[in-house]
């Protein structure tokens, strides 16, 4: 996965609550709990990866260890900073989301309220999924296992998901079996490229 700077994977993930619940960017900082986790998981990867500074970053990861666990207990979400996840997450309600630190997500996806994504398999099988750009994971699902989800895929509430999943793929069931292939095009919303240059500036300014 491309490596991102810290401020434009923010903006991208506050764009999507502005964009997706016709609010302010200073209240979905102030009330959106989804904003909160994201924020202390951006700075805390940024810290992880960008920050090698001795002292400095010892002191840093102590910080954003202590904040972690804080948004833990606030919103019920646990996002390690060893993830890697992409722009524009959309949490559209807290609670029950946790996520392994070896998970892979890609950009714009959608994660619902009591979902986990995890480590499973036995021995070579073993391991955590990866998945794709633009998502769209509904409430109560799970994913598991060293297995890959495609682009645009959308996975149904409740559903458990052990085997790989392609593109445009909707899955449901326990265990998850693909219906249909229309996808997580009425899911997944944002605004588009030109328009995200047009708010960045405006931000900026």
């Amino acid at each position: 996965m491309e490596k991102m700077d810290f401020w434009e994977a923010l903006k991208a993930d506050i764009d999507r609550y502005v964009y997706m619940d016709n609010l302010s960017w200073v209240r979905v900082i102030l009330s959106k709990q989804g904003i909160w986790a994201l924020t202390q998981y951006r700075l805390s990867r940024w810290v992880h990866t960008q920050v090698h500074i001795p002292g400095i970053r010892q002191i840093l990861k102590a910080f954003c260890a202590i904040w972690q666990k804080l948004v833990e207990i606030m919103t019920g979400m646990e996002i390690p900073n060893r993830a890697e996840i992409g722009k524009g997450v959309f949490i559209p309600h807290a609670g029950g989301i946790y996520i392994h630190c070896d998970v892979q997500i890609g950009d714009y996806c959608n994660l619902s309220q009591e979902v986990t994504i995890g480590i499973g398999g036995r021995q070579e099988k073993r391991g955590c999924p990866k998945i794709g750009d633009r998502v769209y994971i509904a409430p109560g699902a799970k994913i598991f296992g060293a297995i890959t989800i495609g682009n645009d895929v959308a996975i149904g509430a409740n559903a458990v998901v052990t085997k790989d999943i392609p593109d445009n793929a909707v899955a449901v069931g326990i265990p998850a079996k693909v219906i249909s292939y229309q996808g997580s095009k009425d899911f997944i919303l944002y605004r588009s490229e030109k328009d995200n240059e047009v708010l960045t500036n405006s931000l900026e300014s």
